[in-house]
């Protein structure tokens, strides 16, 4: 099965991405900030890109299980 969203390195592209919050963008941020926020390791950043959508659903849908 070919996966479509791949793990962002870059947020520049038209393919679908994932990002982490926490260690990619939020880093620098104190934890009492992140908490205002809900920020936390649970969260996920979802880009969608161009790819056909039903491509992307189930591409999600096997990652989810």
């Amino acid at each position: 099965m070919r996966r479509l969203v791949l793990f962002a390195e870059s947020l520049g592209g038209t393919e679908s991405l994932v990002t982490y919050p926490l260690v990619q963008t939020h880093g620098s941020i104190p934890g009492s900030m992140l908490d205002k926020l809900g920020i936390d390791e649970r969260l996920l950043r979802l880009s969608v890109g161009l790819e056909n959508a039903e491509d992307l659903i189930a591409d999600l849908e096997q990652a989810i299980g």
